[in-house]
């Protein structure tokens, strides 16, 4: 399930590093909830609607933002929490909230556009290695990250398959910086290969690490 939210336009400039403040307001209105796991069974998009210059962010005529979980338990106590306390941050506050069921995907392949970056991380030798949409081992850990999430959420698991499109000319990097951290991430469509269930599920928890904090969310 996916909620799509609307908020009031504003005259204050948002800054570009605003992600960690949409990952707490999350959390504010999802409260003492057990969606809060290490493999996050849901994602969120980044704010869209803003004009950007070199101070940040406008939002003039309101931010669009959308939240999706597995969980439909979840997305009612995030509701019932918006309701509660609409307020986000830099004085953007929720004014409209428009529920969105899952799709009906029919097909074994679909491809999905980034609502957010993705980022796909491995340790190694205790160094944390961050992998582009060009280097083809990201297919594989793309592909073990959703297996995890359909084992997680006792969904069938075999078959899936994740890609990056590699034939799509707009494909970029981008180092998104969270709570000072660099993230290398990749703006480049995903395709999804399994059950029509297991497809609806990857477009509800996105792709990749960190969902949990707003990378990986697909349209």
């Amino acid at each position: 399930m996916r909620i799509h939210l609307k908020t009031n336009s504003i005259n204050e400039k948002v800054p570009f590093n605003y992600q960690p403040k949409l990952t707490g307001t999350l959390h504010k209105w999802l409260g003492n909830n057990t969606v809060h796991d290490s493999l996050s069974l849901y994602s969120f998009s980044w704010l869209k609607g803003g004009a950007a210059d070199r101070e940040g962010l406008s939002f003039r005529n309101g931010a669009n933002w959308f939240i999706s979980a597995h969980s439909a338990e979840a997305m009612k106590n995030l509701i019932t929490g918006i309701k509660q306390s609409p307020s986000i941050a830099y004085d953007l506050t929720v004014t409209e909230i428009v529920i969105e069921e899952d799709p009906l995907i029919t097909s074994r392949v679909k491809q999905f556009e980034c609502a957010s970056p993705v980022l796909i991380k491995r340790t190694v030798d205790k160094k944390t290695i961050h992998y582009t949409y060009d280097q083809l081992e990201s297919d594989n850990f793309m592909t073990e990250t959703l297996t995890n999430k359909l084992k997680l959420a006792g969904l069938d698991f075999n078959g899936v398959k994740v890609s990056f499109n590699r034939q799509y000319k707009g494909a970029k990097t981008k180092v998104i910086h969270y709570n000072n951290i660099g993230n290398k991430s990749n703006i480049c469509p995903v395709i999804v290969e399994g059950t029509p269930e297991q497809l609806s599920f990857a477009w509800n928890v996105g792709v990749g690490n960190s969902t949990g904090i707003g990378f990986g969310a697909l349209n």
